[in-house]
C-alpha cells in the first residue's frame, strides 16, 4: 500500500489548514449567520423556532432554573464567553497592551470615541420612542472575532501595531459593553441572591489572595456565583467576568502555567467554534418574510446601521485624530492614516455583541411593540464596516507595498 493511499483525505486536510488560520473564527460566525438566516426563510424556520424554544429545567432540591433553549445559550453559554473576555481582560492589564498607560492611551481612547459616537447617533434618531431608545447601545460594541478575521484575509502585510490597537480598542469595548449591561440592562437587584453572589466573590478574592492555584474551588464556588447572580437580576454573563479577575494569572514556580493562562488556552478553541457560533445561529435568524425596503429605514435598523458603520470610525477618528496631531500619541507602528481609517471601520463590525446587546434591550415583553426586527440594522451596518473596512485597508496596504 503506497504512503499516498495511508495519506488522510484532501478535504480533512483542507478542513484543519482552515482551521488553524486566525480568520477561521470569523468565518465560521460568518457561516453560521448564513444558516440562520437560510433556516428562518425557509419551510424550517417553524421548527427553528421551536428548537430555539425547547424548555430546559435544571433542578436541585428546590432550585430551578427553567428557561428556553435560546435563553441557556444567551445567559449560560455566553457567561463562558464573557469568562475567557476577563481572563484577557486581566492578562492585558496586568502584562500586556493596557498594563502601560503610554501604550494603551490611544486604543483606550479611541475606543472611548467609538462607544461614544453611534451611541449618539442612534439616540438622536430614536430620541422621540422611549421603547426605541432602549437600544442605544447596540452599535456601541466591536466584534473581536470579526474583526480579527477581516484583518486575516489580508495576511502578513497588515502591521503588528495596528492589529495591536484594533485587538486592545475592542477589548476596551468589551469592557464597555460589561459596564452597559451592568448599569442599564440588568433588573433590580434580589437582596439575598445579590448577598449570596457578594459571598460567592469575597470567597474568590480569599483564594486568589492566598495563593490557591488549584482549579476546582475556582470554578465550583463560580457556578454558585453564576446562579446568585442569574437569581439577582444582574444579567448573568457579568459572573464570567467577576470569576475570570480572581483566578491567578500567575504561579510560584516559573515554569508551571498559570490556571488563567491554562483556562485561556483550553476554552479558546470552544468558544471561538462552537458557543460564538452557537450563539450566532441562535440569534441571527431574521425573517425577511413581508419585509419591506420602507423597513429598512425605520428609525431602529437604520440608527444601528448609521451608529455601526458611521458612528464608529468617526467616533474613532474624532478622537485619535486631535491626539495624534498633538503629539500625545502615535499611530501604531508601520501603519499609514489611510491603514489606521480602514481599522477605524472596521471596529463598526458589532455582531455578536451587538445581537448579544439587542436581545437584553428588546426582551419579550417589548417586542410586541417593535414595528421592525433590530437585527437587521445590526447585520447591514457591519456587513457594510467589514466590506468597506477590508477594502480600504487593501487599498492602504498595496500604496505601502509599492513604496
Amino acid at each position: 500500500m503506497t504512503a499516498k493511499t495511508l495519506s488522510e483525505p484532501a478535504v480533512f486536510t483542507t478542513l484543519r489548514n482552515l482551521l488553524h488560520k486566525e480568520s477561521a473564527p470569523g468565518i465560521l460566525l460568518f457561516f453560521a449567520a448564513v444558516a440562520a438566516m437560510a433556516v428562518a426563510n425557509s419551510p424550517l424556520a417553524g421548527a427553528y423556532r421551536a428548537f430555539l424554544d425547547i424548555p430546559i429545567v435544571v433542578q436541585v432540591a428546590e432550585l430551578a432554573i427553567a428557561k428556553p433553549l435560546l435563553l441557556w445559550i444567551n445567559d449560560g453559554l455566553m457567561a463562558v464567553f464573557f469568562f475567557v473576555v476577563g481572563l484577557e481582560l486581566k492578562r492585558e492589564l496586568v502584562e500586556g497592551e493596557l498594563s502601560s498607560l503610554r501604550q494603551a492611551f490611544l486604543p483606550v481612547a479611541a475606543a472611548i470615541g467609538g462607544i461614544a459616537g453611534p451611541a449618539l447617533i442612534y439616540a438622536a434618531m430614536n430620541a422621540d420612542d422611549p421603547v426605541a431608545l432602549r437600544g442605544w447601545a447596540i452599535p456601541s460594541a466591536t466584534d473581536i472575532a470579526f474583526a480579527l478575521g477581516v484583518l486575516a484575509l489580508l495576511g502578513e502585510r497588515v502591521p503588528r501595531g495596528l492589529k495591536i490597537f484594533l485587538l486592545t480598542v475592542a477589548i476596551v469595548d468589551d469592557i464597555g459593553a460589561i459596564l452597559i449591561i451592568a448599569l442599564f440592562y440588568s433588573a433590580a437587584p434580589a437582596p439575598i441572591t445579590l448577598a449570596i453572589a457578594a459571598a460567592a466573590l469575597g470567597l474568590l478574592i480569599i483564594f486568589n489572595r492566598t495563593g490557591v492555584q488549584r482549579l476546582s474551588p475556582y470554578l465550583l464556588v463560580g457556578l454558585v456565583l453564576w446562579v446568585a447572580v442569574l437569581k439577582s437580576g444582574v444579567h448573568a454573563t457579568l459572573a464570567g467576568v467577576l470569576l475570570a479577575l480572581t483566578i491567578p494569572l500567575r504561579t510560584p514556580g516559573p515554569r508551571e502555567a498559570s490556571p488563567a493562562r491554562r483556562l485561556e488556552a483550553d476554552l479558546h478553541g470552544p468558544i471561538a467554534f462552537g458557543v460564538l457560533p452557537l450563539f450566532a445561529f441562535a440569534n441571527a435568524g431574521v425573517s425577511f418574510d413581508g419585509m419591506q425596503l420602507a423597513d429598512l429605514t425605520h428609525p431602529i435598523p437604520l440608527g444601528i446601521t448609521a451608529g455601526l458603520f458611521l458612528g464608529k470610525q468617526v467616533g474613532v477618528m474624532l478622537v485619535s485624530v486631535p491626539l495624534v496631531l498633538a503629539g500625545l500619541a502615535r499611530l501604531p507602528s508601520g501603519t499609514s492614516w489611510t491603514a489606521f481609517y480602514g481599522a477605524a471601520v472596521i471596529t463598526g463590525i458589532g455582531f455578536t455583541m451587538s445581537l448579544f446587546i439587542g436581545s437584553l434591550a428588546f426582551k419579550e415583553e417589548f417586542v410586541a411593540q417593535l414595528p421592525v426586527d433590530e437585527r437587521v440594522g445590526i447585520l447591514l451596518g457591519s456587513a457594510l464596516s467589514a466590506i468597506a473596512g477590508y477594502l480600504i485597508l487593501l487599498l492602504a496596504l498595496r500604496r505601502s507595498t509599492r513604496a
